[in-house]
């Protein structure tokens, strides 16, 4: 009998085996499919940044001197001079897989290779059964902790195009000598990955790059430091106390704050535009146009764009496309004995509580907490890294009924809600 166990082991869950590694009454399992510990190894370029800080880490915004902090594994691999004569606080994303995979290491929680089929709540807890190979497990726990990530979401419109032409940005570097033999490929969709993915290109000396988004600008991350204080706790308290309408409304209105593109990769795709400019290699960048629809002819991908100030489409003829499209939570499947016992909102979400529970039914005396799924009800600090160790400290608390972890009282220096 476990107290909790966690399903899906990306950043979100290892952070939370790591913060109950060093709590001796609660017994936590973290089960994950795979067969070990990666992350974005498909957008993983030599130079891309991590867009917060090596604060944002499994631990340190709870516990500073945590033995799986950053700092610490720095110092456990002879870095901590090099990161210090750096004076860059952001690692890059190769760096911070390695922090995380060295966490992995450490940790006797984790169990690789485990595939949730079911969760089945019998009264008094959650029976998992559990494909492990060619056998099957039965695991048990008082709490679950959902932790599945997101996966590659790709619009209907450019859903039927054939594989061999086509793939989302999730997969961009096990595909890119490929697209590089090509004559010209289309990167659809400008968040970062999408900025990321046009910037190589650019780079290459391959083929003809257009860069195509429904947004209006090619926009920036506002990073600015106020705007970061909606990543803070105290502006999730704010948030979570919203109807539902306001904060969808706010979602949609702050989406440059986790969807948009660092200035430094905008400088750079900028540098890079400038040096191809001089071979005369074609390069096409067009914001405020929408894919309609996508066919796949004999001499290429015909792509119907929609022109959002003129109204009017035209044609886009292209040899691969990459869909820098974003991504969606994954289904969940094992959980549906008990989807009647959860509470939903008008659109059909889950109703989440501030201690990133589920709402659910008296009959279910189990909770099942989520880990960045909760975007709809604690806003934009949701995907954002920084929230992580608060959110697991937090679930930690409820589950443990006590304050193990000490959570911060104030954040911010800005006043959200109507002055008391």
């Amino acid at each position: 009998m476990y107290d909790v166990i966690a399903i899906g082991c990306g950043p979100f869950n290892l952070g939370l085996a790591a913060l109950a590694s060093e709590v001796d009454d609660i017994e936590l399992a973290v089960l994950d499919s795979r067969p070990e510990f990666t992350w974005h190894r498909g957008l993983m370029f030599e130079d891309a940044m991590l867009q917060v800080s090596f604060l944002a880490d499994l631990v340190s915004l709870v516990e500073p001197a945590h033995h799986l902090s950053f700092l610490s594994y720095l110092k456990d691999s002879e870095r901590l001079y090099q990161f210090y004569v750096r004076e860059k606080f952001h690692p890059t994303r190769r760096e911070y897989e390695t922090y995380l995979r060295w966490c992995a290491a450490q940790l006797d929680s984790l169990h690789f290779g485990h595939h949730v089929r079911d969760a089945v709540w019998n009264g008094a807890s959650f029976e998992l059964t559990v494909e492990r190979g060619d056998s099957v497990e039965q695991f048990e726990a008082r709490h679950l902790v959902v932790g599945v990530g997101t996966e590659p979401s790709v619009p209907a419109a450019l859903a039927g195009l054939p594989a061999e032409r086509f793939l989302h940005s999730a997969d961009y570097l096990f595909r890119r000598d490929n697209l590089l033999r090509t004559d010209h490929v289309t990167v659809v969709g400008s968040g970062q990955s999408g900025a990321e993915c046009a910037l190589d290109l650019l780079r290459s000396e391959g083929p003809a790059v257009s860069w195509l988004t429904r947004t209006p600008s090619f926009a920036p991350l506002d990073y600015s430091k106020l705007v970061l204080e909606m990543t803070t706790p105290s502006y999730v308290d704010y948030f979570h106390g919203l109807d539902e309408p306001t904060r969808d409304r706010l979602v949609k209105e702050q989406w440059r704050h986790y969807k948009g593109i660092s200035s430094e990769t905008l400088d750079d795709i900028h540098d890079a535009l400038y040096a191809r400019d001089l071979s005369a290699a074609p390069v096409q960048l067009q914001c405020g146009v929408a894919v309609v629809s996508a066919v796949a002819r004999a001499d290429g991908l015909e792509l119907t764009m929609l022109h959002a100030d003129s109204g009017r489409t035209f044609q886009h003829t292209t040899d691969a496309v990459v869909a820098a499209t974003g991504y969606r939570n994954r289904p969940l499947p094992f959980l549906s004995s008990v989807q009647e016992q959860l509470h939903h909102d008008a659109a059909g979400r889950w109703v989440i509580n501030r201690d990133h529970s589920v709402d659910a039914s008296e009959a279910l005396a189990g909770r099942i907490f989520v880990a960045n799924a909760d975007l709809h009800s604690h806003g934009v600090a949701a995907p954002d890294l920084g929230i992580g160790a608060i959110r697991n400290a937090t679930i930690l608390n409820t589950i443990a009924a006590r304050e193990i972890f000490r959570l911060p009282k104030s954040t911010a220096f800005t006043t959200f809600g109507i002055p008391a």
